[in-house]
């Protein structure tokens, strides 16, 4: 990294340090020449740092779910279901409830980084962060005629001051800490999907480029859904999913998730039927044929316009 002012100016370079002796701030520009490196973008917001939490907190089990409340049964040490099904150990299928930046902290430094190298590590992490940038946790609460206004509590409190804070520089701190975390706990050949919207989209991009690489992009899904009009901009109808992988071998099952050509496409054509049976359609496109089959397993696209939005609900008579 470039420590010694090579590329400044000699005006510049007396600037600065006459800034410096009087205690002002130093020019943007001037901070990004004192400290590049062969990078073409410099990566920087107020109170970025690349420090991340170490805490190692244990876990204490407050609820099993599936645990009978009058069974008694003696079990083998050695098993890993007991005989109702219910699991004795391990790290999967349990709810952690906390700070999502110690619960990330302690599995990478504590005891079940371990157990979950051991069964091949994590493959695949969804998060679904916060949208609405300002957003103080507090709301209207109608009821029989009145209104009230929901006070945040003081978790909501702390949540809301380091999260929005000091502005958008407090989001990228909250959250460029928290990804950094899941890169270092996700396997080799796992994925993430990030989900988010319109407000924070940008932002998040880059710091995923910058955290997983951008070679390493895969997919901005669009979430198409039907709620939400406005008379001064163009309806807001989408959402946004960030797909990316810790390296070039990942996991991605195409033929779990496709769904046949038939279903999509083809019923407005002539159907052709070949030797074996199997229903085709050709197309002619630059001087060449393509034959396509009903049966042939197409990848969902990058848009997605068939899954309602979550807090949509139908409204019958």
């Amino acid at each position: 990294m470039n420590n010694d002012f090579n590329d400044l100016t000699e005006n510049e370079k007396n600037e600065v340090i006459n800034l410096i002796k009087e205690n002002k701030v130093i020019p943007k520009h001037y901070l990004y020449k004192m400290a590049k490196d062969n990078e073409d973008v410099f990566l920087f917001w107020n109170g970025r740092k690349e420090e991340i939490t170490n805490v190692i907190l244990p876990f204490h089990s407050i609820e099993h779910i599936d645990e009978p409340r009058e069974e008694k049964q003696t079990l083998s040490m050695w098993d890993l279901f007991d005989p109702r099904g219910r699991q004795q150990q391990g790290w999967t299928n349990k709810l952690i409830w906390g700070d999502n930046k110690l619960i990330l902290s302690s599995l990478i430094n504590g005891p079940l980084r371990e157990d979950i190298e051991n069964e091949g590590g994590i493959k695949l992490i969804y998060i679904d962060p916060p949208f609405a940038v300002g957003a103080d946790f507090s709301f209207n609460i109608k009821f029989e005629g009145d209104e009230v206004n929901k006070k945040p509590n003081i978790l909501e409190e702390v949540a809301y001051r380091d999260t929005w804070g000091n502005g958008i520089s407090s989001y990228l701190n909250m959250i460029y800490e928290r990804i950094k975390l899941m890169y270092d706990l996700i396997a080799d050949d796992g994925s993430i999907y990030v989900h988010c919207d319109y407000r924070v989209n940008s932002y998040l991009r880059i710091i995923l480029d910058d955290i997983f690489g951008k070679e390493y992009f895969r997919n901005e899904i669009i979430w198409n859904y039907q709620t939400g009009s406005s008379k001064y901009y163009y309806a807001r109808k989408h959402d946004i999913i960030l797909f990316y992988t810790k390296g070039d071998n990942y996991i991605f099952n195409p033929d779990d998730i496709g769904t046949k050509r038939g279903d999509k496409i083809g019923h407005h054509m002539k159907k052709n039927i070949d030797k074996n049976g199997k229903i085709y359609w050709t197309i002619k496109s630059s001087g060449k044929i393509y034959k396509y089959y009903e049966d042939d397993l197409l990848v969902p696209e990058d848009v997605w316009s068939d899954i309602s939005h979550m807090q949509q609900k139908d409204l019958k008579d």
